[in-house]
């Protein structure tokens, strides 16, 4: 009771008070509360050969910081908080001050809960009760916040699919894909596949293959 904006969400996210277990949003004037446990199969494994990657190229290099899950980022532009699957914050985006990092209530400097403003990519992986939020909601709010890139992951069948969206002024657009399954990423400045690879004790291996 009382979470009717953007502005009483986020001070609920960061109050005692906000729930410790699954995923709440709020989205554009919506609150939206998924409670289900994670599907290991169609979110963790993927997200997790995603975000590897990702942090090898970008983390490990020093670029730009990774985030698997938990990781709030808030857009007032968007009427937007949200805790995606995996985000990607370069440091050129936090130094041009396009982004900022919203500092806890207390304790010492240097410690924040939030990202405030936009960021640079954001992957949802697509379970079977996001595909409405995923597709169309989340797509049109990340916008709305700027994000350069939007990833969409879907290995609920046996065709693996990885939607690459770019940010352009009137929504986004697909990244086109080449004859060897290959979507150019303008954040990575490098080519990118998702690929089943084999399963083993009962769970896919994915990789994410960067040329």
């Amino acid at each position: 009771p009382g979470i009717v904006s953007l502005e009483r969400f986020r001070a609920w996210t960061k109050s005692d008070a906000f729930p410790e277990r699954g995923r709440i949003d709020w989205l554009q004037g919506r609150l939206e509360v998924d409670a289900a446990a994670e599907d290991l199969s169609t979110h963790g494994t993927p997200k997790s050969a995603i975000a590897g990657e990702l942090i090898q190229l970008l983390q490990v290099t020093q670029k730009g910081f990774v985030f698997i899950d938990s990781t709030r980022f808030a857009s007032p532009d968007a009427d937007l908080s949200v805790e995606p699957d995996v985000l990607v914050l370069l440091v050129e985006t936090l130094q041009m001050g396009r982004a900022r990092l919203i500092p806890k209530a207390s304790g010492p400097a240097g410690r924040f809960v939030e990202i405030e403003g936009t960021v640079d990519l954001v992957v949802e992986c697509i379970s079977d009760s996001s595909v409405a939020k995923d597709k169309k909601r989340l797509k049109a709010a990340y916008h709305g916040a700027r994000v350069r890139e939007y990833w969409l992951a879907d290995v609920r069948r046996e065709a693996v699919d990885l939607e690459v969206l770019l940010h352009r002024s009137a929504g986004y657009d697909a990244a086109p894909r080449d004859a060897d399954g290959f979507f150019a990423s303008a954040v990575l400045g490098r080519k990118v596949r998702l690929r089943r690879l084999n399963r083993t004790a009962g769970l896919d291996f994915y990789s994410l293959d960067v040329r």
